[in-house]
């Protein structure tokens, strides 16, 4: 029951990709960035709400979005979400992720500026993964790697 893969976008821009467990469909970071972007403000405009979870037949995407805008810009238009995202075991608690995913925002927008987060690229975000490990715990282990790290 494992976290796959996790990271952070800004709007349709991907900021932090961590691969736990490698699988064969291999999808581009921007276009899954893309993807969560319109998804999110489809769930905005129409239903009103936020994106929480997404289920498909063998696991789930978590998603955890908060809107950023720079200090200076005040309109709704310019006003971009940062979405930390988890794609998880069918089997893991969704909840239990989204409390990780909530605390990862809170710490990565306390972490950085606004400023940075807008203009800065990925690798400057790069030592953060090191704190999205720390937080995630052994949430992201498969059951057998788990007991492995006990031992």
């Amino acid at each position: 029951m494992p976290i796959y893969e996790t990271g952070i976008n800004l709007g349709n821009r991907n900021l932090i990709q961590i691969k736990y467990y490698s699988s064969p469909d291999q999808l581009d970071p921007n276009l899954r960035a893309g993807f969560l972007q319109a998804l999110d403000g489809f769930s905005h405009e129409v239903m009103g709400d936020d994106i929480a979870t997404i289920s498909l037949a063998s696991f789930k995407l978590v998603c955890v979005s908060i809107p950023l805008a720079l200090p200076e810009v005040s309109t709704p238009e310019d006003t971009l979400p940062l979405i930390s995202y988890a794609i998880i075991d069918k089997k893991l608690s969704v909840e239990t992720v989204k409390e990780q995913l909530d605390l990862v925002s809170r710490r990565f927008t306390n972490r950085y500026s606004i400023n940075d987060i807008f203009s800065k690229k990925p690798k400057y975000f790069s030592k953060f993964t090191s704190l999205f490990d720390e937080i995630l715990g052994d949430l992201k282990l498969k059951e057998e790697d788990r007991f492995r790290s006990i031992l």
